[in-house]
């Protein structure tokens, strides 16, 4: 029977808004990572059947099939082709998806998955600026009578639904920026990261998002993003990002021909649809489904990486399904390290399959919350860990 394994994981280091990948085009971005990741493992791109990649912003300099474009750039093979997906946040978490589909299915040999975003020079929601009309019908109006849909106020109704104080996600956030400054000391990033050239005939090497010299009396003093009083503030949220990440995909029939060691197999992946107005609990779903079609139990789970949207979605998730805090999120999170919107998915897998090398873990599972109110969920199995 055929399955699909993870061989290689790179990824870009995560770069602020308007910050060292500020003068990158995201095709070049896209492109230097593609590299990295064959150059790594050793193969040819010729062997490479399709790229999948991830991209929210799909306008301007991420417009035209981004995916295309970035394997044109790399200077691979006319015949590898790419399509470029858009599921909100979960883009490249869900291109990770149809790539394994697409080899367990036997449309693929060997496949790449990712995703990039350059929030800088493609502003978050440009491709809803355009003036061609908007997205929401009355259709969708009527049916949610007349609320549209906003994230932070998603996550406010969170922080409330579950009763997460100001303190805590401001805690929680500090906790996450302490775990990834951590991570970045002791070297766990540094073999999944890919170097990046940048114009000035410099590279650039080290997600520029941490803030060590945070506090909770800083964190304290920000005012909230979107309710009077409220809880939501631009520090206990995700950051504004550039960043770019891609995982190879193959048989582990395959990867045993090649004489590839697997950083672990794709057990399971979900996808699932949530209340749009909350927007922001689908993870919870999803991980209850993934784990149900895995055979598995949360304790099972020896790492969890659930997407730091904002802290309450963290915390919402913890609160319903009751996992261990130690073990999510390990090395931090976008809080943190930043969330390049159609790059976090592969982002996210590429820290969390290589922790479970690391770290000897057997199971890790991956989820994320989507606009729309969707959730990508997987779960990933070190098949070296005796575990």
């Amino acid at each position: 029977m055929r399955d699909a394994v993870v061989v290689e994981a790179v990824r870009s280091p995560v770069g602020r808004r308007k910050g060292q990948l500020a003068e990158v085009h995201p095709v070049d971005l896209s492109a230097t990572v593609l590299n990295a990741l064959i150059e790594r493992v050793g193969i040819s791109a010729d062997a490479v059947d399709d790229v999948l990649w991830g991209c929210v912003g799909q306008v301007g300099e991420q417009a035209g099939n981004i995916a295309r474009n970035a394997v044109l750039a790399a200077g691979w093979p006319e015949h590898v082709a790419g399509t470029t997906i858009e599921r909100q946040c979960g883009s490249s978490q869900q291109a990770l998806h149809f790539a394994a589909a697409g080899v367990i299915s036997g449309q693929y040999d060997i496949a790449v998955a990712g995703g990039v975003e350059s929030m800088t020079r493609i502003p978050m929601g440009s491709a809803r600026r355009v003036g061609l009309g908007s997205a929401y019908t009355d259709a969708i109006l009527k049916r949610y009578h007349g609320v549209e849909f906003n994230q932070g106020l998603g996550a406010e109704t969170l922080a409330a639904r579950y009763d997460l104080s100001r303190s805590w996600l401001d805690e929680y956030s500090l906790e996450s920026h302490r775990r990834a400054a951590r991570a970045i000391d002791e070297g766990r990033f540094d073999r999944q990261i890919a170097s990046i050239p940048l114009p000035d005939g410099t590279k650039f090497s080290t997600d520029e998002g941490i803030r060590r010299e945070s506090t909770a009396e800083k964190l304290g003093q920000i005012k909230p993003s979107f309710v009077e009083d409220g809880r939501i503030t631009a520090g206990n949220s995700s950051q504004i990002s550039d960043g770019a990440a891609a995982l190879l995909v193959m048989t582990s029939e395959r990867a045993k021909e090649l004489g590839l060691v697997p950083l672990a197999r794709v057990h399971t992946a979900t996808v699932i649809g949530d209340d749009p107005v909350t927007m922001l609990a689908g993870p919870i779903p999803a991980t209850a489904r993934v784990l149900e079609r895995a055979g598995l139990q949360l304790d099972d789970i020896g790492a969890f990486e659930v997407n730091e949207a904002f802290a309450s979605v963290v915390g919402a998730w913890m609160r319903a399904t009751g996992a261990r805090a130690d073990r999510v999120n390990v090395n931090g999170g976008a809080i943190a390290i930043g969330h390049p919107l159609g790059g976090s998915g592969a982002r996210i897998a590429t820290t969390l399959v290589h922790h479970l090398r690391d770290e000897g873990v057997r199971y890790g599972l991956q989820t994320m919350c989507e606009g729309g109110g969707m959730a990508n969920a997987t779960i990933f199995e070190n098949l070296s860990a005796t575990g």
